[in-house]
């Protein structure tokens, strides 16, 4: 048993483990976090996954990590900012860049009505996704009204007017859209297939629905939302990969006088007299805790590390019920040198030419098979930072939109050499060249994401980004505000408000919560 007694004691060393551990020693707790795995940082790391090759294990854009998480953690970050370039036959593409006049141009170069449209109808877009993202560090208000704080009823009231502020067009565009398709959304402002298929990819990259979907549109504005001022304000590759990022926020929690320790697996969660007072870690050993947090999914952490009979059943229904379907492999390709084609692409690629391409891929993971066609999303970030390659050599890095959780007759070893297989016939028709140049290779489907990674469904925003389980639903109606039903219990990972993507938003709401929560009860002490 150890002899240590500690304030908080947390599951999980990923991005969002570490801020709420950070923000807390800093506010003067004894913290300590157990990880499983033998490193930190979750499904922020960099590996080596062939010799002399490293890679980001899952995310491997950084753009939604909370501004203000970056000034109070005091991190710094080494990043390149990147564009966005829609891959067409014959090499052509559609470049999308912080340059407004050369986005026209290359737009325009396949539809001068779509050139004009685009600047006025993406503003349009940000600026709904900003009012909505400034909800992303507050903390979803209790519906029973006596339950909610002054801090918590000023945070709804300064977010309703925020959305006041929008203005009546664009409160009533809000209202018309948040729950349309994108494929829908695509049709009322442009003509092109190619941007309609850029945006078709971003609306449903990571989530099980396809561009005819109802809440796509919600979906692409959460995007939004985390690539403007509640996120980076861009797309960047970090340096190192993002495990550099994982390592800025283990220096942060250090510094902090956080306790950290890899290799820990976590049991079950010590119950006694229905209040959380420990962990139990594999092996037996017991850690003492007053408040325990967990960023571990909201399904590990209450189905799995609660012992049986400690939830009450309609609540253990809901969680259960919580939709975890992963759709997205991730590809890593080691390359003897770039094809033509890719020598000069050192920002993000998509494949995704028409919404029907995406809506065909997604037909696919409906009935439980891989993706005859996917649409892909790529970064060779060895062209901006050669650390990751030996001399000479590149990797990328590619997300595979569809390959779903669940098959229903392909092999799990079958489907990985599918995704692997349909990945490079893909590429190599636009990059022609690109088969030949492959000297090593992985593919991780959602099931290998689940077993290295701990996405409970491979799902990596830890539950679906739909309305029904964001915002004051995330994990669970009356549940949302990072209290779970055992007291001493907290989520503080991606399945709580506000949910995925590297932002450390849910975090640092999570750290709010237990601060007010012990402040309170040494009032009343």
């Amino acid at each position: 048993m150890s002899g240590k007694m500690y304030d908080t004691a947390i599951i999980g060393a990923g991005h969002n483990g570490l801020v709420t551990a950070t923000y807390l020693a800093k506010a003067g707790q004894k913290v300590i976090v157990v990880e499983a795995s033998d490193r930190i940082g979750g499904a922020a790391v960099t590996r080596e996954f062939a010799p002399g090759f490293k890679v980001s294990g899952v995310a491997h854009i950084l753009h939604a990590l909370h501004p203000r998480v970056v000034a109070d953690l005091g991190l710094r970050l080494d990043r390149t900012p990147i564009g966005t370039s829609v891959l067409l036959p014959e090499g052509k593409s559609i470049d999308i860049t912080a340059d407004a006049a050369a986005t026209a141009a290359s737009i325009g170069k396949v539809s001068p009505a779509d050139a004009e449209a685009w600047p006025r109808v993406t503003a349009r877009l940000n600026k709904i996704a900003t009012a909505l993202g400034s909800f992303l560090s507050r903390t979803p208000p209790s519906p029973a009204i006596s339950a909610n704080d002054f801090q918590t009823k000023l945070a709804l009231g300064m977010f309703a007017l925020q959305l006041r502020m929008l203005g009546k067009k664009d409160m009533l565009e809000l209202t018309r859209i948040l729950t349309m398709n994108v494929a829908d959304l695509a049709n009322d402002h442009f003509e092109s297939d190619a941007i309609k298929g850029l945006l078709s990819l971003d609306a449903t990259l990571g989530v099980y629905l396809g561009p005819r979907s109802p809440n796509t549109v919600f979906n692409l504005l959460y995007r939004l939302s985390s690539y403007g001022k509640h996120g980076m304000g861009g797309l960047f590759l970090p340096k190192g990969g993002m495990g550099a990022v994982a390592k800025a926020l283990e220096d942060a929690a250090r510094r902090a006088g956080v306790e950290i320790r890899t290799s820990a697996p976590v049991d079950h969660i010590l119950l006694e007299k229905e209040i959380a007072t420990g962990l139990v870690l594999k092996g037996g050993e017991e850690i003492r805790a007053s408040n325990i947090a967990s960023s571990a999914d909201p399904q590990t952490t209450l189905l799995k590390l609660v012992q049986p009979g400690n939830l009450d059943t309609e609540f253990m229904k809901r969680i259960r019920h919580l939709r975890m379907n992963g759709c997205v492999a991730k590809v890593h390709l080691a390359l003897d040198g770039l094809p033509d084609a890719w020598k000069s692409r050192n920002g993000r690629l998509v494949v995704a030419p028409k919404t029907d391409y995406v809506e065909r891929a997604f037909d696919c993971a409906k009935y439980g098979r891989v993706a005859d066609k996917p649409a892909l999303e790529i970064v060779i970030p060895s062209l901006t930072d050669a650390s990751l390659a030996p001399p000479g050599k590149h990797v990328a890095s590619i997300l595979f939109q569809y390959a779903p959780y669940k098959l229903r007759e392909t092999p799990p070893d079958e489907a990985r050499r599918q995704v692997l297989e349909r990945t490079i016939d893909t590429l190599d028709v636009l990059a022609p060249g690109l088969r030949t140049r492959v000297i090593g290779s992985e593919a991780l489907t959602p099931q290998d994401l689940e077993r290295d990674y701990g996405l409970a469904g491979g799902q990596w925003h830890q539950g679906e980004v739909t309305l029904d389980q964001m915002f004051f639903l995330r994990p669970a109606g009356q549940y949302q505000q990072y209290r779970m039903p055992i007291p001493g219990l907290w989520l503080c990972g991606a399945g709580a408000h506000p949910g995925g993507n590297v932002s450390g938003a849910a975090g640092m709401n999570a750290a709010r919560e237990i601060l007010k929560a012990t402040k309170a009860r040494k009032v009343a002490a």
